[in-house]
């Protein structure tokens, strides 16, 4: 029997992961979005409700009706029936966790499974890229990947996109505080440098080859000593007020290491037991209740399967 009606969570991301920066990713568990996705007995798209946020109701102007026209673009053979988008946006936009890539990812897996999934979770990678290109310019991959595809993620090759699936640590947890203020990506983009000393590049691509091996050989003590970021992270963590202070903080708390979670305002820190996690988020709540700046701290195990389905009928 043909679905006709599906509900999935879409899931927040961490990307650039410290050395990976526009390359790795992850996926979190519990923050995201809820999306449903309705078959409607006229052709095109409808975005009938968006609840949380103040988003383009036009399909074409909004990341999750751009993507599905991805998806349909690629399809042999166009479907009877059109689709009715109903987003609750958990994931305020600009939070550096992947509120686009939410909307794009949940939108193609959910448009997926109400055409009797004509596509794998790899091959919908590039329609909710097109999502992402809607929201910032690019089709970047980097968040997109880990939502669709869950755990943590490499992007290989950008045109064509190929993306890699990486294994997650065991009881591998993330503290995220997101501090409520706005960097906007041009800015994040231009503080960077346009050339890097050969000796720095060589301690990035160093360390994103040992933190590929410690996710392969669940090494903690390998993970946490290749969370370094030598190029991008000494330059935007200027823009994020209390950085260095709590990323100190967060260790001192048994923190395995962090950095910054796409191009800003959020921090992300990795603790290798749910316990040390909530310490962590104890200590760096302790460290914005000083400041002005209001905030918001999640805890997340690491999702190991992407998108979810809620339910479907």
């Amino acid at each position: 029997m043909d679905v006709q009606e599906i509900k999935v969570f879409a899931p927040a991301t961490i990307a650039n992961v410290s050395c990976g920066f526009d390359v790795m990713g992850c996926c979190l568990d519990s923050v995201g979005d809820i999306m449903v996705l309705k078959r409607r007995s006229e052709k095109g798209i409808v975005i009938s409700k968006i609840h949380g946020e103040t988003l383009p109701m036009e399909p074409e102007k909004n990341v999750a009706g751009v993507a599905i026209m991805a998806l349909l673009d690629a399809l042999n053979e166009q479907p009877d029936f059109g689709f009715d988008i109903e987003i609750d946006k958990r994931i305020k936009p600009g939070s550096g966790i992947g509120s686009s890539a939410a909307s794009a990812a949940g939108a193609v897996f959910a448009a997926n499974e109400l055409l009797n999934r004509p596509f794998t979770n790899h091959e919908l990678i590039p329609f909710a890229a097109e999502g992402e290109r809607a929201a910032c310019g690019a089709p970047i991959a980097d968040n997109v990947a880990p939502a669709l595809l869950g755990g943590f993620t490499l992007v290989k090759e950008t045109e064509p996109i190929k993306v890699i699936e990486l294994p997650s640590i065991d009881g591998l947890y993330a503290t995220i505080i997101h501090p409520q203020i706005e960097i906007k990506t041009s800015l994040s983009r231009d503080i960077l440098p346009d050339h890097v000393s050969l000796k720095k590049a060589i301690h990035q691509w160093a360390n994103v080859g040992s933190l590929v091996h410690a996710l392969h050989t669940n090494d903690h003590e390998l993970f946490a000593d290749s969370l370094k970021d030598y190029i991008v992270e000494p330059h935007r963590s200027k823009l994020i007020p209390e950085f260095d202070n709590v990323i100190k903080a967060s260790v001192d708390a048994g923190a395995l290491g962090g950095g910054i979670s796409g191009s800003g305002p959020s921090i992300f820190t990795f603790s290798k037991s749910e316990q040390i996690a909530d310490n962590v988020k104890l200590a760096i709540e302790k460290i914005y209740k000083n400041t002005s700046i209001p905030f918001h701290v999640y805890t997340s195990r690491i999702n190991e399967l992407g998108v979810k389905i809620i339910h479907k009928k």
